[in-house]
């Protein structure tokens, strides 16, 4: 095995401590008779149950060797797997080096395990080629990477040479892309420094879909109209959804991203303490084939709080242009997100019967930096009981629909009023009731 990874090139560049390279290094030990069985034994199960730790993860199934092979293969960001993400499988001399690492990974996917089984006495390898995992609720696992995973693992394992990898490989990241960018839907920062942001995905997001949100059609409507002409690379505006708490800002967002996930959005979510990270998350994801909403949820500023004008100027005005890849949508209470006070209004002056004020300015021009602004109003009593007979039907709660809003007036009473969210609680409540 040692020998196969030695000829990877382009799919080399992995870390001494991975599985795999461990795994090149027990069987280099193996044939050198450099260490004994125990110590040989010992290494091999570590490496196993890491691949069960990966496996659990991911949620993978049936031939776990493979599954991992092919989770290295579509999680590898080099030159050769961005370029194909972006263009797909084209000519040129890196194709030569490209088919000669699948070579070798045609070898490790048919790679004879059965000789160290014999020697050391154990039966892993057998067993994780044909694992059948314990079934788990999808909020335990990240469905998103193991649905591609395994459906490329399938593919790989009918592959008759290098040329059919190459094919299902290259064809893979031109539908679906590399890396973390490639099989998650949204992500947020993990760490970062003065030069560096680590992105980390946020698994298993909420499926809701824009269907889900009874009513609100008219804002739903702008909301898709703009993501699609961003999706499709015409011009497009930042968006600001502001309006009453539980009418639906954030769940709209939410359900954009799964709609257009199929189509390369992503969604990156970033606090307010975190926008001096901006700069450097652009950077990092202005070039790839992909279309980023960068989602601030709760945007609102106090009088003290400065940030507002470093998000002013990387939206819009800064000196780098914002990539086209790149749009902001964000969600506040507040129609001018930040707070107002009577003392701003004390430099008003006239001028040709203009009112001008440039504390005012100042803080509203934030707001101009969006260009659409979709607003998310309470709903009115027949509409709130219109969103919960929706939910009811969906949720298959048998209670008539007379009942159903005669009881839902008494909780919006004692539960903080008309809302969206109000009725989806209300309805939880319900459902809960009727399931006992």
């Amino acid at each position: 095995m040692n020998h196969i990874i030695s000829r990877l090139l382009i799919y080399g560049d992995m870390p001494k401590n991975s599985i795999l390279m461990e795994l090149g290094d027990i069987f280099k030990n193996y044939y050198n008779k450099t260490q004994t069985e125990d110590e040989l034994t010992v290494r091999i199960y570590t490496q196993i149950k890491r691949i069960l730790e990966v496996a659990t993860d991911y949620g993978f199934n049936k031939n776990l060797w493979h599954n991992y092979l092919t989770f290295l293969l579509i999680t590898n960001e080099n030159p050769f797997s961005i370029t194909c993400e972006k263009i797909g499988a084209n000519e040129g001399s890196v194709n030569y080096f490209a088919k000669n690492d699948f070579r070798a990974y045609f070898e490790l996917f048919n790679f004879d395990f059965s000789e160290i089984e014999y020697a050391l006495g154990i039966d892993c390898f057998s067993k994780i080629s044909d694992y059948k995992a314990i079934g788990k609720k999808e909020l335990m696992y990240n469905k998103n990477v193991s649905e591609k995973v395994q459906m490329l693992s399938e593919k790989l394992e009918k592959a008759n040479d290098e040329n059919d990898i190459f094919d299902y490989v290259t064809e893979f990241y031109k539908d679906y892309g590399v890396g973390m960018f490639g099989l998650n839907k949204a992500f947020r920062i993990a760490s970062s420094t003065e030069s560096n942001v680590i992105l980390h995905p946020i698994n298993n997001m909420d499926k809701v879909m824009l269907d889900d949100l009874i009513g609100y059609e008219i804002q739903k409507k702008k909301l898709i109209d703009n993501t699609n002409a961003f999706v499709e690379g015409r011009k497009a505006n930042n968006v600001l959804l502001f309006g009453d708490s539980g009418t639906g800002k954030s769940t709209s967002i939410k359900a954009i991203v799964n709609e257009f996930y199929d189509r390369g959005l992503r969604m990156i979510e970033i606090y307010k303490h975190q926008f001096k990270d901006l700069s450097n998350i652009i950077a990092q994801i202005k070039n790839r084939n992909y279309k980023f909403i960068i989602y601030m949820d709760d945007l609102s500023f106090e009088e003290f709080e400065i940030e507002y004008k470093f998000l002013k100027a990387v939206i819009e005005g800064g000196v780098e242009t914002k990539p086209d890849n790149i749009l902001i949508y964000a969600t506040s209470n507040r129609r001018h997100l930040i707070k107002e006070n009577w003392s701003d209004r004390n430099d008003v002056e006239m001028n040709n019967g203009m009112h001008r004020s440039d504390t005012m300015e100042e803080k509203l021009s934030l707001v101009k930096r969006f260009g659409v602004t979709i607003n998310y109003s309470k709903p009115s009593q027949k509409e709130y009981f219109e969103i919960v007979k929706g939910l009811a039907h969906k949720m298959g709660i048998k209670m008539s629909d007379e009942d159903l809003c005669k009881e839902a007036n008494k909780w919006e009473l004692s539960h903080g009023g008309i809302s969206g969210r109000t009725a989806q609680q209300f309805i939880n409540y319900i459902s809960g009731i009727e399931k006992q």
